[in-house]
This record gives structure tokens, C-alpha cells and sequence, in this order.
């Protein structure tokens, strides 16, 4: 939910009726209580979109949340919970979850309770944005279960598997805000066609988050897709003690989240005028220019969008340089022995039609994967974009 969402501005204009009836006693008489309490209910319901995955109240997720607390910090919490849980005149998940909120209400818990949910791994689906220009076919086998669209595979050399943003057993929420909620058979492709030739921006749960805790409640789902489709690699299986010795993996960096998109964070080297030639062949002399130069050495965030890409400087979240990808003459990394550093050539002047030269910009990734991922995604980038040339 938004932080200027309209629901939150109401509950604000209650808040302040409640304080006017009473100060700051609320009591059972205040005229306003209902109503608040009634919208706080509505807020909670539809903030975690609760009802439209697993879960048929918020009510089922609030007593999720001591059985996973291991920090031992929230006992008042937890007893308010089990109080509730017990309770015999409670019958339905509506009534508990009204009861609970009355409990921490009037022992001022629920600030904490809400900011101990936010915090607590898993219990909360992960929702990310998936933001694409198609260029080819979108490519994807899905699969509809319980009115949720899941995503079985990506078909090779398809848009949904050259991003590699996708992940088999993710489900799409959203099309262009279209809900997929309660679909039918059909439904997103249906949706898809309409789009046909637009930018594209899908809501995706995922199932498991970048720490690679899975979300609990979707694990019996999967599983039925997994007796339906053999082949569907998941990864359901117990994970590895941490303590085990584990091969090296290919994709042993993680990107962190910057504003809901996923960003890397780079070292920015430099970069330096490499004249008026811009190929590949140049990269090996100029990567060398740049490193002997010595300069300050920034810790930067590099977000690659659909059709460019954009450097900003972390400490002061100033944009040091934003590239389309048609401005980019080439890329490639730097050969030496730990292969981290790679740089792009791209023109001095994109936006005049005079020839003012190439420069040579340079970053280091914090591993060989990450650098050789970002080669292949800037390489990668131009294809996508050829046609805006």
C-alpha cells in the first residue's frame, strides 16, 4: 500500500476525531471508535492482499508471526495471540482478528506488532515489478491452479528468458494493472494480446526471495504443479546446512532493492576520452588509462532499465551518468586474473549530431559472476534496443 494512499489519509482524519472526543483517553463511548476500528480492519486486509492468495483473513497471518519469532522480544505479542487463539467465543478468523486488535489496542502493541510482521522472513509474500519493452515473443508456459497464474518455464531465446527476471513458480498478479486474481484459463494470454506491442509492467510474487526462504503457504501448490510437470525444477528440497560445504555457485553476488528494483552495487573507477574510434578492440588500453589516472574511487548504483541505464553515486544518491543502450559502442571486462572490472565505450555527445569522440567508463563488480553478468545484460541491451536507432 502507499504511503499517500487514500485509505491511510482517513485513517488519519479518525485518528483525529478520536483525539477530539476524548484526548487522549479512548474509551468505549467515543463516537468515532467503530468507524476507526472498522477502517483500521479494512487497511489490514487490503494492505497484505491477504484474501486473494492463500490466506482468507489477516487474521491468519497475525498468528503466524510468534510461531517464527526467534528473537524472544515480543512477548507481549505473542501472549496477546494466544489469548486470542484460545479464546471459545471466537469462532471464525473475522472475530479473532477483531479480537486481537482490540487486545493491542488497549495495551498499545500494535505499532509493534506491525513492525515486528514487516521484519519477520516469509510470512509476507516478496512483490516485485517486472518492467519489459518486448522486442520478440514474451515466452512464457504457465500454468493456471487455484485461480493464480503460475509460471512454469521460460521458452528459449524469449523475452522472459533473456531478462531472466522470471523464475518458475512465481505467480503473475498483475498485467498493466490488470488483476489476475480468480483467472480463468487463458486469461493473461488474453490480456497479453491486447498488449501486444507495449511496454509491459507485471506484478510477480515470488516464492522464494533472494535469501532463499520460500513462502510457506504456496509450498503445497508447488508441489502439485511439480506431480503435474516432473520436469519443473523448483528446488522444493530441504536446503543445505549453511555449515555444509557447498561447489561454487555462477551467481554468487546479490543485487539489493533500490525503490523496488533491483540495482547492483558497483565500484565507479572512472572514466577517460578514448578518441574518436569506439570498438572493442580499444577496451584493453583504455580500462588500463582509466586505473592509472587513480581517482576517487565511488561506491555507486547501477540500475539497468529496459532501454538504458542509470549510475548513481551512494552516499549522495547524486546520478553520476544515465547511457541508452544505442549510445554504447561496446563492453567488454578487463583481462586479469580475477576478471571483476568491465567497461563500456559510449559517444561524449549522444544528444548533437557532431562528432565529438568516445570515452572509456569503468566500474568493478564485487565478483566474476556479477561482472560477467552485467556484460551479458549490456550486450544483451542492444538488441533490445536496435530498433529505437
Amino acid at each position: 500500500m502507499a504511503p499517500k494512499d487514500a485509505l491511510l489519509a482517513t485513517l488519519k482524519v479518525c485518528i483525529l476525531n478520536l483525539q477530539s472526543d476524548g484526548g487522549d483517553v479512548v474509551t468505549e463511548s467515543s463516537a468515532h471508535l467503530a468507524s476507526c476500528c472498522e477502517l483500521l480492519e479494512f487497511i489490514l486486509r487490503d494492505g497484505l492482499q491477504l484474501l486473494s492468495l492463500v490466506h482468507r483473513d489477516y487474521w491468519h497471518c497475525f498468528e503466524l508471526v510468534p510461531q517464527q519469532d526467534t528473537c524472544g522480544s515480543n512477548t507481549a505479542l505473542s501472549l496477546a495471540v494466544e489469548q486470542t487463539r484460545v479464546c471459545k467465543k471466537l469462532l471464525g478468523a473475522q472475530g479473532r482478528g477483531r479480537y486481537f486488535l482490540r487486545l493491542a489496542l488497549s495495551r498499545k502493541v500494535l505499532q509493534s506488532f506491525i513492525r515486528h510482521l514487516l521484519h519477520t522472513p516469509r510470512v509476507l509474500e516478496v512483490c516485485e515489478i517486472y518492467e519489459t519493452v518486448p522486442c520478440r515473443e514474451l515466452g512464457m508456459v504457465l500454468r493456471y491452479l487455484r485461480g493464480r497464474v503460475f509460471v512454469l518455464e521460460m521458452l528459449p531465446g524469449s523475452q522472459a528468458q533473456v531478462d531472466r527476471f522470471l523464475s518458475p513458480g512465481d505467480i503473475i498478479d498483475e498485467i498493466n494493472g490488470v488483476s489476475l486474481r480468480n483467472s480463468r484459463i487463458g486469461q493473461a494470454s488474453l490480456v497479453l494480446s491486447r498488449l501486444k506491442g507495449l511496454p509491459l509492467s507485471l506484478r510477480v510474487l515470488r516464492w522464494r526471495d533472494r535469501g532463499g526462504a520460500s513462502y510457506r503457504p504456496l509450498i503445497h501448490l508447488l508441489r502439485e504443479l511439480r506431480t503435474e510437470n516432473p520436469a519443473l525444477a523448483l528446488g522444493l528440497e530441504a536446503a543445505p546446512s549453511p555449515h555444509a560445504a557447498q561447489p561454487p555457485s555462477s551467481s554468487s553476488f546479490t543485487p539489493c532493492f533500490k525503490d523496488g528494483r533491483m540495482v547492483y552495487v558497483l565500484q565507479y573507477l572512472g572514466k577517460a576520452n578514448i578518441g574518436l574510434y569506439g570498438g572493442k578492440e580499444v577496451l584493453q588500453n583504455a580500462i588500463p588509462q582509466v586505473l592509472h589516472r587513480n581517482l576517487p574511487i565511488k561506491e555507486v548504483f547501477f540500475d539497468m532499465k529496459e532501454t538504458h541505464l542509470i549510475c548513481i553515486e551512494k552516499s549522495t544518491n547524486k546520478e553520476l551518468f544515465q547511457h541508452h543502450y544505442p549510445e554504447i559502442s561496446c563492453v567488454g571486462r578487463f583481462a586479469q586474473p580475477d576478471y571483476t572490472i568491465f567497461a563500456f565505450c559510449v559517444a561524449d555527445s549522444p544528444e548533437t549530431h557532431l562528432v565529438t569522440g568516445f570515452c572509456c567508463v569503468v566500474l568493478r563488480t564485487s565478483s566474476q559472476a556479477e561482472c560477467e553478468e552485467l556484460v551479458c545484460r549490456i550486450a544483451t541491451g542492444f538488441k533490445h534496443t536496435e530498433w529505437f536507432v
